[in-house]
């Protein structure tokens, strides 16, 4: 492919030379270190000084040229108006459209990406359908696993994924999308079938700044530029703006205010729940491993987009009827008796959901193991050590993440919104035994933070971690003789 054919309308032809008029490349990259002989650079950076740097390494490199929004001093390099945006439809070009052949449902919101497009995923493929699911658990597609480099990853691997997807046959994708990736415009060129929005709270105002301009991002994806029909919490106060004025048309769900979609008769144990759900006049009784009320909306929203998509109601009790839990999305183990409960809840809004959630499961004590991640919002950090105070009867402050920050400091920070006494063990490992082994019978241990993550990010470094393995083998450890296994939180 021509370098004018992959821009299109974003080609800048400003040196006006046969080199970039008959340019062709192998293939287009973003990231500096994975540049090979022939590749197109797209330089994302805004800083003049790194940009000439990383365009200067990557012509080293072998690169056939590099583009970026900068008046660089160099002869290969190409300038557009917005890099990000040409980035992103210079990718759909160069990987065939491959998203124009595909049904593809987003999903964005603080809480609740992770299950719903695993939920939604799953109801499709109990009816027939073939589908590839895109977000913070992996890529999953036709039996195979991959590992993504973020919950919504940059336009060149996404791009190159909807190709293998729909080589392999896949009908629909359901991905995850971050307000990070809205606001980097790595989305930009594909139309989503559906887009849906769970809710919007407090996280990643080390990025956004305040609270407002996370909601204003997150709002940006229901535009006719991005979506055909949209799917939203009437429960959300953000997504009720969109309920006010929006210009595509919206499905509405809710547990507490009036709606398309509701559940009436919910009823949550340790095992599960059991609700009746009207979706649009479909009623379907609903029996599913999912624990709490966040996850009885979650799977609503699972219902309106299948419905959405074409299924009736005996598809969708079908479809949801005792699905698999989510990994990392409150699992419970029976640990001898207590009941062990890993969650990915790390947002003080998460946190509060499923410190609720397992304080009405049980009669008997509650305790936390959580912490927060460094060089993050630093904001969160004393809200969420207050909520874990209010609901748990035990907290235990340990690790999560601590990167480049110091994990005592990280720790100190939490204790600014605590008043009540409460263990500190930094080792995560060490924190959950401690708990494990206080608890007694009937007891429930929540294990924040983390979910199914397989590493510990301190310093520049992951260090593989995952706390699935740290409770299993304290189990191994206790109970030599007995074998135990992860098999019902295989995704």
């Amino acid at each position: 492919m021509l370098l004018k054919e992959l821009l299109g309308k974003d080609f800048v032809n400003f040196r006006k030379n046969d080199y970039f008029e008959n340019l062709q490349f192998r293939k287009v990259c973003c990231d500096v270190e994975k540049v090979q002989n022939g590749d197109l650079y797209f330089c994302l950076t805004h800083n003049d000084e790194k940009a000439l740097t990383r365009c200067e390494k990557a012509l080293e490199k072998g690169a056939a040229a590099v583009v970026s929004d900068l008046s660089l001093p160099i002869w290969k390099a190409v300038q557009v108006a917005d890099v990000r945006g040409t980035f992103a439809r210079a990718c759909a070009n160069f990987y065939q459209h491959a998203c124009d052949d595909l049904k593809i449902v987003g999903i964005t919101g603080t809480n609740g990406k992770t299950t719903t497009s695993h939920v939604v995923a799953e109801m499709l493929k109990r009816n027939g359908r073939k589908v590839g699911v895109i977000g913070t658990n992996g890529v999953f597609y036709d039996g195979k696993k991959f590992d993504c480099p973020l919950t919504t990853p940059d336009a060149d691997f996404l791009h190159k994924t909807f190709l293998d997807m729909k080589n392999a046959g896949m009908e629909y994708v359901v991905m995850e999308v971050s307000a990070h990736a809205i606001d980097q415009k790595r989305i930009d060129g594909i139309k989503f079938e559906l887009g849906v929005l769970t809710n919007v709270t407090q996280d990643h105002l080390d990025y956004f700044d305040n609270l407002q301009n996370y909601e204003a991002t997150k709002l940006s994806f229901f535009t006719p530029d991005h979506i055909k029909k949209g799917v939203v919490c009437a429960d959300d106060e953000s997504a009720r703006k969109l309920l006010e004025k929006c210009d595509v048309p919206l499905v509405s769900y809710g547990l507490c205010s009036p709606s398309d979609a509701f559940a009436i008769d919910v009823c949550c144990t340790i095992n599960g729940s059991r609700f009746t759900a009207n979706i649009c006049d479909d009623v379907v009784e609903i029996r599913t491993n999912l624990i709490g009320n966040y996850n009885v909306e979650n799977s609503l929203a699972a219902l309106c987009v299948c419905q959405s998509l074409g299924l009736g109601g005996e598809e969708l009790a079908r479809g949801l009827n005792y699905i698999n839990p989510v990994e990392g999305r409150f699992n419970v183990i029976n640990f001898s008796g207590k009941h062990v409960v890993i969650d990915f809840a790390h947002s003080p809004d998460g946190l509060m959901n499923v410190l609720k959630t397992a304080r009405g499961l049980t009669d008997k004590k509650l305790f936390v193991v959580f912490g927060c991640g460094g060089n993050r919002d630093k904001g969160k950090r004393p809200q969420m050590g207050a909520i874990a105070e209010k609901f748990a009867d035990y907290v235990c402050l340990t690790d999560d993440n601590p990167r480049l920050e110091c994990s005592q400091d990280i720790i100190s920070d939490i204790e600014k919104g605590m008043k009540k006494p409460h263990f500190i063990e930094s080792d995560r490992s060490k924190a959950i035994v401690k708990m494990i082994n206080l608890a007694k019978h009937g007891d429930i241990v929540l294990i924040a933070g983390k979910g199914a993550e397989k590493y510990q990010e301190i310093g520049t470094e992951k260090h593989p971690y995952n706390d699935f393995d740290v409770v299993y083998q304290h189990f191994k450890d206790l109970n030599p003789e007995r074998k135990t296994g992860r098999e019902k939180y295989d995704c």
